[in-house]
C-alpha cells in the first residue's frame, strides 16, 4: 500500500488544463515583482512624485505580500484551496484595474497594497495544488511545468514592462493582468477541485501580529535603508529593533503555544530546514542580478531600453529549457547533484561578469545570461521536491508559504546588499582615484592656463572618474554573488540522500 504522501489528495477533472490554470495564476503574481519597476520613472512624472515617494509603489506591494503570505495555510484550511485561489486571483485582477486607473499616488499605493495582499497567497496555493494533482513520483515533472509559470514572470517582466511603457503607456503594465486574470478565473472554476476544510482550526492572532511586524519592518528597512543611509536614520533603527525583538518573541511563541501560527515541527525537520535555506539563497542569487544587470547596461554600456530587453531574453530561454530538463531529472537522480551543478552554473556566470569592462560584447552578455538561466531553472525544482518529501499533505500550503516567504525576504535582502556593495564600492573607489587628480598634477597644471581646454578637460575627467568607479562597484557586486553561489554548495551536506 502506498504511503499517504504518494497518493493524489484530490481528483482532477482535466489535469493538463488544471496545470495550465495554476501556471497562469502564478505568472500573474510573479510578473508584477519586476514589470512595474521599469514603469516607475513614467509613473513618477504622471503623479508628480519625488523618487522617495514613487518607491512606495514597489514597497507597498512587497510589504503587503510578505505579511499576508504566511496566512495562506490557515485561510486555505477554512475556505478550501480552490475557493481561496479564486478569491485571490479575482482580487488581484480587480486591483490591477484600480492600479491602471489611479489618478493619484495615494490611490495607486492603496491599489498596490490590495494587489500584494491577494497575490501573496497565489504561489503557496499553487504549490500545494500541484502536489495534490500529481503522485509523488511525478512531483519533479509537475514542478518543472508549474515553475515555468511561477518564475517566468520575473524573467520577462523587465523586458515586457520596458516595451509597454516605452511604446504604449505605463498603465498597460497593469492592464496586461486583466485578460490573464479572467482566463485564470475561468480555469479555476472549471478545472480545479475543492479541498476539505477545517472550520475548527483557530487563528493564532498574536503569532500573526508578531510575524507581520517582524516581516513588515524588515522589508521596509531593506527597501528604504539605502535612501535613508541605513543606521544614520532613526526610522531604520526603529525598524531594526522591531524586526529583532518581534522575531525573537515569535520563535519562542510558536514553540510554547498550543496553537502556533506556524507549525514548529516544520523547522526542526532538518531536510525541510535545509531546503528553506537553499530556497532563500535561490532568491538572493537570482533576483538581484535581474535588477542590476539592466542598470549596468544602461548606465555604463549606454544601451537603449529595447536592446536591454533583447539581451535579457537568453536568461529566460535558459530558465525555460532547464526547468523542463530539471523536472525530469529530479524524479530519477539525486537532487543534491542537480542543485550543486546549478550553483556552479550561477557561480561561474557571476564570476565571468567580474571580468566585464566598457568593451564587453553582446555575445558575452548573452551567454552569461543563458548560463544564469540554466542554473536558476535547474536549482529550484529539486529544492522544492526535496522540501516536501517528508511533509504531510495537510501541511503543504503552510510549508509552501514558508518557502515562498524565505525566497521573497532573501530576494529583498540580496537586492539591498548588492546595491549597498555597488554604492559603497563606488564611493570608496571615487575617493581613492581622486587622489591621483589634482591641480598640482603636471598634466592639469599645463592646461590650467588655457581656460577653453580646462572647460573641456575637467568635465571629461569627472565623467571618466564616475564611469570607472561605477564599474568597480558593479564588479564587486558580481564578485559577491559569485562567492555566495559557491559557498551555498556547503548547505547540500545537510541533506541526506533521497
Amino acid at each position: 500500500m502506498n504511503n499517504q504522501n504518494d497518493e493524489v489528495v484530490a481528483p482532477v477533472r482535466n489535469r493538463p488544463m488544471a496545470l495550465a490554470t495554476v501556471m497562469l495564476s502564478s505568472f500573474l503574481y510573479s510578473v508584477d515583482w519586476t514589470i512595474v519597476a521599469v514603469a516607475l520613472p513614467h509613473m513618477q512624472g504622471a503623479f508628480s512624485a519625488t523618487p522617495d515617494q514613487i518607491s512606495w509603489v514597489i514597497t507597498s506591494y512587497i510589504v503587503a505580500s510578505a505579511i499576508m503570505m504566511p496566512t495562506s495555510g490557515w485561510i486555505a484550511s477554512r475556505l478550501g484551496r480552490k475557493r481561496l485561489l479564486f478569491v485571490c486571483v479575482l482580487g488581484f485582477t480587480v486591483a490591477s484595474l484600480f492600479c491602471a486607473l489611479a489618478n493619484s499616488l495615494l490611490y495607486e499605493v492603496i491599489a498596490r497594497i490590495l494587489q500584494g495582499m491577494t497575490g501573496a497567497l497565489i504561489l503557496p496555493l499553487s504549490n500545494s495544488l500541484i502536489l495534490d494533482m500529481y503522485p509523488k513520483k511525478d512531483h519533479g515533472k509537475a514542478f518543472g511545468y508549474w515553475s515555468a509559470g511561477a518564475f517566468s514572470g520575473a524573467v520577462v517582466g523587465p523586458s515586457l514592462g520596458g516595451y509597454l511603457t516605452e511604446y504604449i503607456g505605463w498603465e498597460y503594465v497593469f492592464y496586461l493582468n486583466i485578460p490573464f486574470g479572467l482566463l485564470a478565473l475561468i480555469g479555476i472554476y472549471f478545472f480545479i477541485n475543492e479541498t476539505e476544510t477545517d472550520n475548527e482550526k483557530k487563528m493564532d492572532w498574536f503569532g500573526f501580529l508578531l510575524l507581520a511586524i517582524a516581516v513588515g519592518s524588515l522589508q521596509l528597512m531593506l527597501d528604504r535603508g539605502q535612501r535613508l543611509d541605513w543606521l544614520d536614520s532613526g526610522e531604520i533603527i526603529i525598524e531594526l529593533i522591531l524586526f529583532i525583538s518581534c522575531s525573537i518573541i515569535f520563535i519562542f511563541h510558536i514553540f510554547v503555544s498550543s496553537n502556533p501560527f506556524l507549525d514548529p515541527k516544520l523547522f526542526i525537520n532538518l531536510r525541510f530546514f535545509a531546503c528553506l535555506i537553499l530556497a532563500s539563497l535561490y532568491g538572493l542569487l537570482t533576483v538581484p542580478i535581474m535588477i542590476i544587470i539592466p542598470l549596468f547596461m544602461e548606465s555604463l554600456l549606454k544601451y537603449p531600453i529595447d536592446t536591454i530587453g533583447y539581451l535579457q531574453l537568453p536568461r529566460g530561454i535558459g530558465i525555460f529549457l532547464s526547468l523542463f530538463v530539471s523536472g525530469k531529472l529530479t524524479d530519477k537522480y539525486d537532487s543534491r547533484f542537480l542543485i550543486g551543478f546549478a550553483l556552479i552554473c550561477l557561480g561561474v556566470s557571476n564570476y565571468e561578469m567580474t571580468q566585464w569592462n566598457f568593451e564587453t560584447t553582446r555575445l558575452s552578455i548573452i551567454w552569461t545570461a543563458f548560463l544564469q538561466g540554466v542554473g536558476a531553472g535547474i536549482m529550484i525544482i529539486p529544492v522544492q521536491v526535496l522540501a516536501f518529501t517528508m511533509i504531510k499533505p495537510k501541511q503543504r500550503t503552510e510549508a509552501a508559504s514558508i518557502l515562498q516567504l524565505g525566497r521573497s525576504i532573501f530576494s529583498s535582502v540580496g537586492i539591498s546588499i548588492t546595491l549597498l556593495i555597488l554604492f559603497q564600492s563606488t564611493s570608496t573607489s571615487r575617493g581613492n582615484l581622486k587622489n591621483y587628480i589634482s591641480e598640482f598634477n603636471v598634466t592639469n597644471q599645463n592646461l590650467s592656463n588655457n581656460p577653453n581646454i580646462k572647460e573641456i578637460y575637467l568635465p571629461f575627467i569627472e565623467n571618466e572618474l564616475q564611469a570607472q568607479t561605477l564599474m568597480i562597484g558593479y564588479i564587486n557586486s558580481f564578485l559577491f554573488m559569485a562567492i555566495i553561489s559557491f559557498v551555498s554548495i556547503l548547505f547540500l551536506f545537510l541533506i541526506r540522500k533521497n
